[in-house]
């Protein structure tokens, strides 16, 4: 693995994100924080616990600090939760530009709710946290279609086809 070969899954993990949330901000604020089902129980805390995650994996691999697990209470609005995400994704784009693929090997300790420590390395790590964010997608994508929304296509050929046709 290189750090190009984050960087581009990152810039994927952004797109699909967009895409996504261009249909999270159609739904009324009753829809956008209506207990569905899944998980986390409705399409904002599916997304505010992406976005925590995300910015958990980036604090534990040395990025800005996250603090405790971010609270869905604290973004009532589609709004207010894309600033809070525009936010972390500038700072993992900035952490990501300023890694060496040598640091990608290095075994970064880490445990999870107080749990056993693990050592997994640095590329692993945000490798994971982009595929988690996949995932979750996909339950979202559902929970649109639980409230009758379409939810819009993000695969990852599409993002490749976009970025094909983009002039250099």
């Amino acid at each position: 693995m290189r750090v190009s070969d984050l960087e581009r899954l990152y810039d994927y993990n952004y797109w699909a994100n967009k895409q996504l949330i261009g249909v999270v901000s159609r739904l009324t604020p009753e829809q956008f924080t209506q207990p569905v089902a899944g998980s986390y129980g409705s399409i904002r805390n599916t997304l505010v616990h992406v976005l925590s995650a995300e910015w958990g994996w980036l604090d534990r691999c040395g990025g800005p600090k996250r603090g405790d697990r971010l609270n869905p209470q604290d973004y009532p609005t589609v709004e207010s939760l894309v600033r809070a995400w525009n936010r972390v994704e500038v700072d993992m784009r900035g952490f990501l530009a300023n890694l060496k693929d040598e640091d990608l090997t290095r075994d970064m300790e880490f445990a999870i709710g107080g749990g056993p420590k693990h050592a997994v390395p640095l590329g692993d790590l945000m490798q994971h946290a982009a595929v988690h964010a996949v995932h979750h997608r996909g339950q979202v994508a559902l929970l649109l279609r639980t409230l009758g929304h379409e939810p819009g296509n993000f695969d990852f050929l599409l993002y490749v086809g976009e970025q094909r046709s983009v002039p250099a």
